[in-house]
């Protein structure tokens, strides 16, 4: 008998995991799927029994998606993280593999991409989804020099939030962290890409991809 593949599921919508969960389990006989419901639980279970695979969304409380993929490969260098985020930018995706994700498929992409992507990874190939790949092979191409590479992923979760209009309190209690933390990080994201204020933050982000203009 064969011993089940173990796939861990990060998403912060129990719905969501649960559907995906179902489609994994009825795609793939193999594989048997656990669940966390943030990037810190997500953490923890790796750290306690290996997985396989880890099916990562990125907009998750707590640590968020970027950080916890680091975290993980930093402690297992030959972990499989496959990155499934409503987020199709170019800008997501080279975060999410410059923290060692070893794929990247979109939300919005049909059921068998997933399954497919899911597949690939395990067998330790690269996989972008549908469009990701000729979109960041041609961002490369241009050799756009990226304003956003000096921020951590942790940083760069607090960038994205700023952008979109939340308040320092409301990044806070996103991620579970104190309203003087956050506003620490604000001032180091400004001096790191050289803002002075928060329209100017947020024009960058619209430049970038990472908020919708």
């Amino acid at each position: 008998m064969l011993t089940a593949l173990k796939i861990l599921l990060v998403d912060d919508h129990a719905v969501v995991r649960a559907g995906y969960r179902r489609l994994l389990e009825n795609s793939l006989p193999e594989v048997g799927v656990c669940e966390a419901d943030s990037g810190e639980h997500g953490y923890l279970y790796y750290t306690r029994q290996p997985f396989d695979l880890v099916v990562m969304d990125l907009t998750l409380p707590g640590i968020g998606g970027l950080e916890t993929i680091r975290r993980i490969t930093q402690r297992d260098h030959a972990a499989r993280v496959l990155v499934f985020s409503i987020h199709d930018e170019i800008v997501f995706v080279e975060r999410a593999l410059k923290a060692g994700a070893r794929g990247y498929i979109s939300k919005s992409a049909a059921a068998e991409a997933l399954v497919e992507a899911v597949e690939r990874v395990l067998r330790g190939e690269i996989y972008l989804g549908p469009g990701i790949a000729e979109r960041l092979a041609a961002a490369n191409h241009a050799q756009r020099s990226d304003p956003l590479g000096a921020l951590s992923p942790r940083e760069f979760d607090i960038f994205r939030l700023l952008a979109e209009g939340r308040t320092v309190n409301e990044i806070a209690a996103l991620l579970s962290l104190s309203a003087k933390t956050v506003a620490n990080y604000n001032t180091q994201i400004r001096n790191k890409l050289n803002v002075a204020s928060a329209a100017e933050l947020a024009r960058l982000a619209i430049r970038r991809g990472v908020v919708p203009a």
